[in-house]
């Protein structure tokens, strides 16, 4: 009788035994299934993070902010950041009753003003212009003077037709 219960004993054991190595496999299975979809995925968002800095550089190509040349025509000034003081200049323009003096055009809806503003280098800017309704672009020059005022000239300019 006590051989039959080690008997039972012995084979109950190496059932449990056997069930755990089986689920143990399938489950270091599933965990290195899992891994490689893992891996898959950080490596094609390592490849989305690099196209996404690769195209923040080419945004930032025509920039003041990353022109060392054109940043060094205001060593001489005591500036600590050059794109916003030209930016604010070119703001105040705004604050004028009517139309922006630099927007060649009338408001139709509204008084044209300037809103987005992208400066290239240390003469020229790109500026986006609206009245609420229509909109377009500003092609303009400045100049930096030493006394830190800035004089702006508009160089070119486009007003977007409306498709209705």
């Amino acid at each position: 009788m006590k051989s039959r219960i080690y008997l039972y004993l012995f084979i109950f054991t190496a059932l449990i035994g056997l069930y755990l190595y089986v689920s143990g496999n399938s489950q270091l299975r599933d965990r290195s299934e899992a891994v490689s979809r893992l891996e898959a995925r950080v490596a094609g968002l390592e490849d989305s993070l690099q196209r996404a800095r690769l195209d923040v550089l080419d945004m930032q190509y025509f920039s003041l902010d990353n022109n060392d040349d054109a940043l060094a025509y205001y060593d001489h000034l005591d500036l600590n950041d050059p794109v916003r003081y030209i930016s604010d200049k070119l703001l105040e323009t705004n604050e004028q009753k009517g139309d922006n003096p630099l927007v060649p055009y009338e408001g139709m809806e509204n008084d044209f003003k300037i809103n987005k503003i992208k400066i290239l280098n240390h003469r020229w800017i790109v500026a986006d212009f609206s009245d609420g309704k229509f909109w377009g672009e500003l092609f303009i020059r400045y100049e930096l003077k030493d006394d830190m005022g800035v004089d702006f000239t508009l160089l070119d300019h486009l007003l977007y037709t409306r498709n209705q």
